[in-house]
């Protein structure tokens, strides 16, 4: 790849900054931080066209896949640093497979291009056969990227309290929609939660610690508490009266369905972190204390932080924006599975390209689908019993979504103003599917065309397609005519302001 094609800046010398992970909650809020700093900067994503909006005009963007080695050179030329922040915990196959790969990849691309050291964010927990797949996956990218002979800094952390972090949207969800709690035994195991701006902290300091070999750093808040401790003070500090009933068995597989049906989480990832908190997740050392002249919040404090910026619209970065929330991303132009089918149709409405593009850009979350909400409603059910990711992630802002963003179950793959939105599904289908929509002037009109795609597995997919064909045509029509209602709606108030 030439470093050109995706540098929005070509005079730019090469960074010392390269950081993977930045379309995640905690690489988001970490790419904040390091542009306060002023660190010259590059991000590397399979996407890069998701960072846009989010990256400030000077940060270079690299298109790379960690599973390709090749795409990973490139971008690690004049790196100094190396941010490691990813991991395949929402992946439906061999997560370990994806992630040690992932791992032996980046550590070889950057020993080659004699990177000085790598920051890795890992997961808190003894090692030993008690601990879960996720977390002896997290552990083993650490050993993996120290084989390179690259210098490793390992921060190893357990429950990140933030606004929007996945743990957090987990514990306020549970304890909003449940005055009484079935908890099962994960719920009393101990943990040490550190608060988001802590953990951001932690992984800045880094970079300026003199370190000339690989070090692990286990880093945590004040407290060693539980879910259940966490969940009471969380209602405290809400008002709310809570009662947790404790019970001895509930497998991880049934609780992950439970958590499907309150949560926003989905049940393939909800399975994984269940399993993570069936062991303890505590410091053991103290090295992050004495390396580090950081003082990090007590859980009170944490959690009083989180519910401060969780009272806003939206939280600067949630945990479904990350790419890995709804698994392996999907191409516009990838791979064909058999012939693309393709439900396009056309509406003209009496309104400006702006005044008609406004229903499509508020499309999903509170807003809704405009035609038969209850239907897809149901669909969002029926796609959470299948393991998928429902409806819950909602919308992360209301009115104006970026490429990346998380639209119910579907992510946000290409958004202009004004003009353009196409959204890839995430919910459990036998193929790819994408819905967009676009709006072009037609003289004092607009013109709204609503292109449903599908692209099927084999026969499995086309059955799947033509036997909900009829729904289909039903629900899009609908909704067109919907959009279109809305859109001379917002027309004729614009006329009435001016």
């Amino acid at each position: 790849m030439n470093p050109d094609e995706s540098s929005p800046n070509k005079s730019h010398q090469p960074p010392h900054i390269l950081l993977t992970g930045a379309t995640g909650y905690v690489g988001g809020r970490l790419l904040r931080a390091l542009e306060k700093k002023g660190h010259p900067l590059r991000c590397l994503a399979r996407n890069p066209e998701y960072l846009r909006s989010k990256a400030a005009p000077g940060v270079e963007l690299f298109a790379g896949d960690l599973l390709d080695k090749n795409t990973l050179i490139p971008a690690l030329q004049g790196i100094h640093t190396a941010y490691y922040l990813v991991h395949s915990m929402g992946a439906a196959g061999d997560f370990e497979e994806e992630d040690r790969l992932a791992a032996g990849n980046f550590g070889a691309a950057a020993s080659e291009a004699g990177v000085r050291r790598i920051i890795y964010l890992g997961g808190l927990g003894e090692s030993g056969s008690a601990l879960s797949a996720h977390l002896r996956s997290r552990q083993e990218v650490g050993r993996i990227l120290c084989e390179s002979g690259v210098p490793v800094i390992e921060f190893r952390a357990s429950i990140v309290l933030g606004s929007g972090s996945l743990s957090f949207e987990m514990i306020r969800t549970l304890t909003e929609r449940l005055p009484v709690m079935i908890a099962p035994r994960w719920v009393a195991t101990l943990a040490q939660p550190i608060a988001i701006e802590d953990l951001i902290a932690y992984l800045a300091a880094g970079l300026d610690l003199p370190v000339e070999q690989s070090r692990i750093f286990e880093i945590g808040g004040l407290d060693q508490v539980s879910y259940g401790d966490i969940m009471r003070e969380y209602a405290r500090q809400r008002g709310l009266r809570r009662l947790i009933l404790p019970v001895p068995v509930l497998t991880p597989r049934l609780s992950s369905l439970w958590l499907a049906l309150v949560t926003p989480l989905y049940a393939r990832v909800g399975r994984k972190l269940i399993a993570s908190m069936l062991s303890p997740s505590v410091v053991r050392d103290d090295a992050a204390r004495r390396a580090f002249k950081i003082h990090p919040l007590g859980f009170r404090e944490a959690i009083a932080r989180a519910l401060s910026n969780e009272d806003q619209e939206f939280a600067e970065t949630r945990w479904s924006d990350a790419r890995s929330s709804g698994g392996r991303p999907q191409a516009w132009g990838g791979t064909r599975f058999g012939a693309r089918i393709v439900d396009s149709r056309t509406v003209t409405v009496n309104a400006s390209p702006a005044a008609a593009f406004k229903p499509v850009r508020r499309i999903g979350g509170r807003t809704g689908w405009y035609y038969g909400n209850w239907l897809w409603k149901l669909r969002g059910w029926l796609d959470l019993f299948a393991g998928g990711v429902g409806l819950r992630r909602g919308r992360r802002d209301p009115e104006w979504p970026r490429p990346g963003d998380a639209v119910d179950f579907w992510r946000v793959e290409a958004f202009e103003p004004d003009r353009l939105l196409r959204l890839a599904a995430e919910m459990k289908l036998p193929g790819r599917a994408w819905l967009e929509f676009e709006v072009t002037a037609n003289g004092q009109s607009s013109t709204i065309r609503q292109t449903a795609i599908f692209d099927p597995v084999g026969l499995s997919g086309l059955a799947y397609w033509y036997a909900l064909y009829p729904l289909h045509h039903f629900i899009f029509a609908g909704m067109l005519r919907g959009i279109a209602t809305a859109a001379t709606h917002e027309q004729i108030s614009e006329r009435e302001q001016a």
